[in-house]
């Protein structure tokens, strides 16, 4: 298929109904046809990874087939330069969310986290924080130390008021914490500290991570997960 006509396909799809519900969710549907993901990534496997289609497909602007892109890169290939263009782009969490986990797949962490949080724009620094939570869920033999390292990071923006960093700060900040025991301390002492906080945004982060991370079920998985890891073999 074509890119022409996968926008054809695409825009055959598509539902009034389906762009009104993103709004509500607020995504952007400025420029979508109203397909859902449950359409989209079978689509995607039937086209195969595919390098070259990625990037005429994200150059359209179409919601539906910029996430088609992200599904179907080809991560081996993907560069620090072409995400920093794919960034300059952003202007929905869905596809931040996305193209997070693009870009840690593709070995671009240590390259483009800290450089995206200091990014003053709200989405590409959302961009940021969504790859440390991806990292700390999908990089289960990265060392724990390496995660636990980016919880400066997260208090040094979790000020940030914004609605889409706000949390995604939160978001990385629990996500750390459920990993093992051994991140569980130091990022719940962090929620602790910025739930204790005098500004606003860093003391909502705090208290909603606390609230998960000290709940018995989040230490009861912990430990059953540090059984397992520890199980003679």
């Amino acid at each position: 298929m074509t890119v022409d006509d996968i926008l054809a396909h695409l825009q055959s799809l598509g539902s009034a109904r389906n762009r009104e519900g993103m709004a509500r969710f607020r995504i952007d549907a400025s420029k979508a046809f109203g397909v859902s993901n449950a359409e989209l990534r079978p689509l995607a496997r039937k086209l195969g990874r595919d390098h070259e289609r990625a990037a005429a497909l994200w150059a359209t602007g179409w919601r539906e087939a910029r996430l088609l892109a992200l599904f179907i890169e080809e991560k081996r290939k993907v560069t620090a330069g072409q995400a920093r263009r794919w960034a300059d782009d952003f202007a929905s969490w869905e596809i931040v969310d996305t193209a997070a986990s693009l870009f840690v797949e593709a070995g671009l962490s240590e390259t483009l986290i800290a450089e995206f949080a200091k990014d003053e724009r709200e989405f590409v620094r959302r961009t940021a924080f969504a790859m440390i939570a991806w990292a700390a869920v999908h990089l289960k033999k990265a060392p724990d130390d390496w995660i636990i390292a980016f919880l400066p990071l997260i208090e040094r923006h979790a000020t940030d008021p914004r609605n889409f960093v706000k949390k995604a700060v939160n978001w990385a900040l629990r996500q750390i914490g459920k990993r093992s025991l051994a991140c569980h301390g130091p990022a719940l002492a962090l929620a602790e500290k910025l739930a204790a906080s005098e500004d606003r945004a860093a003391r909502w982060i705090g208290r909603d991570a606390v609230k998960e991370l000290a709940a018995e079920r989040t230490l009861e998985k912990l430990r059953a997960r540090a059984k397992l890891v520890n199980r003679p073999r």
